[in-house]
């Protein structure tokens, strides 16, 4: 039997969340007992546009997100990427942890390379979010969770959706996900294909 080495890379991934500002939760609530919409619909999240990275340039992603590096835990990796790459602080208590994907991009091969991507929401913070790595963040925006751009790497417009399905009363988004492992999750149902 052969026995494959491989390399596992982690990364912490923090999705920043608000309301939409001139949404339904800055309305008066309507008196006649009509529902409002979807909490999916109402709820924003920033994404950054990547360039000169090496990986996924030039498509919208989370808005702050890295590699664990040595001795660190994957809490303080999203709490230094949040403040490096957006110039925010936020607290241990003010991460929610969403999911943990095993992912690969190694389809069809030997999966060589897999990665362990640990994703936060962050609801609140201090300081107002600004590109803080010009050279590596071509800009940020804040989009609906229901209407995320094109394009958004496969595997977070995955957990992108799941997230608007557990916001609005759907299944709530599971502990663990994996990613790039079954055939047709790269370009059938999420975008763009992922790099081999």
């Amino acid at each position: 039997m052969a026995v494959h080495s491989f390399t596992l890379v982690p990364a912490a991934y923090v999705y920043l969340l608000r309301p939409d500002p001139s949404g339904p939760a800055s309305q008066p609530e309507p008196t006649d007992g009509s529902v409002i919409g979807p909490a999916s619909a109402s709820t924003q999240v920033l994404l950054q546009l990547r360039r000169n990275t090496g990986y996924m340039d030039g498509h919208w992603a989370c808005g702050a997100s890295g590699h664990v590096e040595a001795a660190e835990s994957v809490v303080e990796t999203a709490l230094r990427e949040t403040c490096e790459e957006l110039g925010v602080r936020a607290t241990a208590e003010d991460l929610i942890p969403l999911t943990a994907m095993h992912r690969t991009n190694d389809l069809g091969g030997a999966a060589l390379e897999q990665r362990v991507d640990l994703f936060f929401t962050l609801r609140a913070w201090e300081g107002t979010p600004a590109v803080r790595e010009p050279s590596k963040n071509a800009g940020l925006r804040w989009f609906p969770l229901t209407d995320p751009p094109d394009p958004v790497p496969p595997h977070e417009r995955y957990v992108l959706t799941l997230l608007a399905g557990a916001l609005d009363g759907e299944r709530p988004v599971p502990s663990i996900t994996t990613f790039g492992f079954d055939a047709g999750q790269d370009i059938a149902r999420y975008g763009v294909a992922l790099p081999h």
